[in-house]
């Protein structure tokens, strides 16, 4: 694989390159091509078609919304409605956010398979993060990992955090969201009482995507306003000296 600077986004692939980072074969990239799903390639020297990391995420997407069940056509139309500069971040976050409710993804693969479709050489100290992100975890000879958390995962090991501090993120994570779970379901207990079984299932297979859309809403602005509260700090210490 070889990397160049392109605008914002770094990575360059060939397209052998894009369908072994995907997981899937250079036929169906072609024909997502062809279909509208994922935009053309820059064209290269020599006539060498080179995809990027929104390729990449793109094609992460499909095979979520796959999962899902939609067909071709259902998903040309879903991506049609994603606003059109959606960077490989933001493409990446929305993928998550449709796993959220979808069956676990998860997958087995030997060490050499995960670098591949991690897209990089991952040290003992990488899996060992991974694997306290619940994003990996051995598994006999190989690993087992959850496919839809990878991506994520790989981008986090280049965040300046510790091991511990990671850990600590998770369990408060998981403790509020517990928290919310529990009191989103008491909230909606008395509305379903009633109703039968198959309405209950209906009505959760329409809420869920809603509320996890609306809780990662939520806390991007959440975080979003506690994060700018450091600016002024930052900026009044250095107009001080």
């Amino acid at each position: 694989m070889t990397t160049e600077s392109t605008g914002t986004d770094a990575t360059v692939l060939t397209i052998d390159e894009l369908a072994a980072r995907a997981g899937v074969t250079v036929r169906t990239v072609r024909f997502y091509g062809t279909k509208g799903l994922l935009p053309p390639p820059v064209i290269g020297p020599r006539r060498v078609g080179h995809y990027g990391g929104e390729h990449l995420a793109r094609l992460a997407l499909i095979e979520e919304l796959q999962h899902q069940g939609m067909t071709l056509s259902a998903i040309e139309r879903y991506l049609r409605q994603l606003p059109p500069d959606l960077s490989p971040h933001d493409l990446a976050i929305h993928r998550a956010v449709v796993a959220s409710w979808a069956p676990d993804t998860a997958e087995t693969a030997t060490r050499e398979e995960l670098e591949q479709r991690a897209g990089r050489a991952l040290s003992d100290v990488d899996l060992e993060r991974l694997a306290a992100m619940t994003v990996v975890r051995p598994d006999g000879d190989g690993y087992g990992f959850d496919s839809a958390l990878l991506r994520l995962g790989v981008q986090l090991l280049d965040v300046p955090l510790s091991l511990e501090s990671i850990l600590a993120a998770r369990s408060v994570l998981v403790e509020h969201s517990r928290a919310a779970a529990h009191e989103l379901a008491e909230l909606f207990r008395g509305e379903v009482s009633e109703r039968a079984a198959q309405d209950v299932k209906s009505l959760s297979a329409h809420m869920h995507p809603i509320v996890v859309q609306a809780l990662l809403t939520t806390f991007q602005r959440s975080l979003k306003e506690e994060l700018s509260q450091w600016i002024p700090i930052s900026s009044q210490v250095g107009g001080s000296s």
